[in-house]
């Protein structure tokens, strides 16, 4: 298993992890074009050359980023691969030296063994909504808003 950051070829490999999950509107679908534009915030897990789960990591303003995208494919849930992608991100948040990392997720549990914590969609910046415009579930949101003070 290799943890490394993302290239172009991996994304379409990327593309139908999300798709996967965002027929099942249990994530936010991206396009081709965005998931290309956004190559360098992605992380993979790798195993016997298949990509098999990816992280992106965004900066949203100085002192806070989100993990978006978060997915492992089914058949590899629940083996630790999400753990280590997240730690990839957590990892390269520091070296940024972004202070709060947050997400929007229906995996709260998960989330919360990572050390993240609920808090009030009110609290994060404006600039997060723009992608919920391209939700089904727009304005209707039923994600849990998390963060993780680094």
């Amino acid at each position: 298993m290799i943890i490394r950051k993302a290239t172009v070829n991996d994304i379409p490999a990327i593309k139908g992890i999300i798709d996967t999950y965002a027929k099942q509107e249990m994530m936010l679908p991206r396009s081709l074009s965005e998931l290309y534009e956004f190559t360098r915030s992605f992380h993979v897990c790798e195993i016997d050359g298949e990509i098999i789960g990816c992280c992106a990591l965004q900066v949203s303003w100085e002192n806070m980023a989100e993990v978006l995208s978060f997915a492992v494919k089914q058949e590899y849930r629940d083996k630790g691969i999400g753990t280590k992608l997240m730690a990839a991100c957590l990892s390269e948040a520091r070296e940024l030296g972004v202070d709060k990392i947050f997400t929007l997720t229906y995996a709260v549990p998960f989330f919360e063994k990572q050390g993240f914590e609920i808090i009030d969609k009110q609290m994060l910046p404006h600039k997060v909504w723009t992608g919920c415009i391209k939700c089904p579930k727009f304005p209707n949101c039923d994600e849990v808003a998390m963060m993780k003070n680094l």
